[in-house]
């Protein structure tokens, strides 16, 4: 399936319907799924989006909706190509397939959740969105800024929440060595570059669609490395 052909005819179905399905998705699997782990932290930002939008917090109210909707439509399209037997993108297979290694971390499984979906569906969704909207890139980087400092709260959270007692996570503690190594500011930097260079490829489909292929392939073998099994 092409990376740039998957939700660009597909319209959005609304902020309360995808919090909806994640909630779905988070009772039908157990606790300590790795993808339970993300979708939990992930369904946080997505009904904290939703509260903003609905208090007027964004300039633009339907750009920002568009963006958060189309964002979500690519998580979840990876959880439905698993759950048909089918390839999810790279960027998604290795927290598909590590899911329930005992000995990866919640932390582990939710860094790489997150390091998938804004290391390449965010770019991909940028690009969605403008052309749902009709609109350049430029134009809805308010929205991106503003739901990127959302997304940087979810690393806060995850290490609230997910992070052993700092009795546990010394400095040669193999945790700390691969927190060090992924950096959600730079991650989100580089969803937002990528989805400009993509945009100014869209009149050479066959280089946006091998640019698309390489960031999903790179953001997929940060993944591996993210979830390296532990000793516990």
């Amino acid at each position: 399936m092409a990376q740039l052909e998957q939700f660009t005819h597909s319209p959005p179905h609304g902020v309360d319907a995808v919090v909806a399905r994640m909630r779905a998705l988070g009772e039908a699997w157990p606790d300590h799924d790795g993808v339970a782990v993300f979708n939990r932290v992930y369904l946080a930002v997505t009904q904290e989006v939703d509260r903003r939008i609905d208090t007027g917090e964004f300039p633009d109210p339907h750009a920002a909706a568009t963006l958060d909707i189309r964002f979500a439509e690519r998580y979840l399209a990876a959880v439905d190509a698993v759950a048909q037997e089918r390839r999810p993108p790279a960027c998604w297979r290795p927290l598909f397939e590590y899911r329930r290694h005992p000995g990866v971390r919640p932390t582990q499984f939710a860094l790489a959740g997150i390091n998938a979906h804004i290391g390449h569906d965010l770019a991909l969704a940028v690009v969605d969105a403008c052309r749902t909207l009709g609109c350049e890139p430029a134009e809805l980087e308010d929205e991106f800024d503003r739901v990127g400092d959302l997304l940087v709260s979810l690393e806060e959270r995850i290490r609230e929440d997910l992070m052993p007692g700092p009795d546990l996570l010394q400095i040669a503690d193999p945790l700390t060595h691969l927190l060090g190594c992924w950096s959600l500011e730079r991650a989100r930097d580089g969803a937002w570059a990528a989805a400009r260079s993509l945009w100014a490829l869209r009149g050479l489909p066959e280089v946006a669609e091998e640019f698309a292929q390489r960031l999903d392939a790179g953001v997929g073998l940060v993944g591996r490395m993210l979830l390296t099994p532990l000793p516990g």
